[in-house]
C-alpha cells in the first residue's frame, strides 16, 4: 500500500506528462511539487535549492527520479526546511506538508483573474467623460463609430463652414 507522500508524487509525476508511469518524477514536476506542498518558500528553500537537490540525487544521464531518489532529495530539502531536525523527522515533517495534496490547476484562477479584469471595459455604465457620449441608449457604441466626417475642407464643427463661396 502506498503511503500518502508516494500517492501525492505519483499524482504530480503524471501531472501534464502523460508517457509517465507515476513511478518517476522530472525536474518540473519535482519543483511543482515542492511549490505547491509549500516546501518551497523562496526564503528558506528556493527554486535553485530544488533544482540542485533534484540533479544531485538523479542518475547522471536520467531527466527523471523514483520515489526512492526522491526520499533522499527531501530528507536534503528537510535539512533547509527545518534546520536542527534530524532527516527522517525532518522527512516526516515535508511528507506531512506533502499529505493529501494535488498538483494545483492554474486555469481555473487565471480564468476567474482574467474575468475581473475586463468587466471594467466591457460594462459600459461605468464609462464616464468622452467615452460616455460615444454610446447611444441601448449602451452600444453606434454613435462613436459611425463615420460623420464632411469634406468641406473646414473640421468638423468650425464656425465658417460653408462660408467659401459667400461674398461679404
Amino acid at each position: 500500500m502506498a503511503s500518502e507522500a508516494e500517492k501525492t508524487f505519483q499524482q504530480f509525476a503524471v501531472f501534464g506528462d502523460s508517457s509517465s508511469s507515476g513511478a518517476e518524477i522530472n525536474n518540473k514536476n519535482f519543483s511543482k511539487l515542492c511549490q505547491d506542498c509549500g516546501i518551497t518558500d523562496g526564503k528558506t528553500v528556493t527554486s535553485a535549492d530544488v533544482d540542485t537537490v533534484f540533479n544531485k540525487v538523479k542518475a547522471k544521464d536520467a531527466g527523471t527520479i523514483t520515489f526512492q531518489q526522491f526520499t533522499e532529495a527531501m530528507k536534503e530539502l528537510s535539512q533547509k526546511c527545518f534546520q536542527g531536525k534530524s532527516p527522517d523527522q525532518g522527512l516526516q515533517d515535508i511528507y506531512q506538508l506533502m499529505e493529501g495534496k494535488n498538483p494545483a490547476t492554474t486555469s481555473g484562477f487565471y480564468q476567474a483573474a482574467r474575468a475581473g479584469a475586463v468587466d471594467q471595459h466591457t460594462d459600459t455604465s461605468k464609462y464616464s467623460g468622452i467615452h460616455q457620449d460615444c454610446l447611444d441608449d441601448s449602451g452600444k457604441g453606434t454613435a462613436g463609430r459611425e463615420d460623420t466626417s464632411d469634406n468641406s475642407d473646414y473640421g468638423r464643427g468650425h464656425k465658417a463652414a460653408g462660408t467659401y463661396d459667400k461674398k461679404n
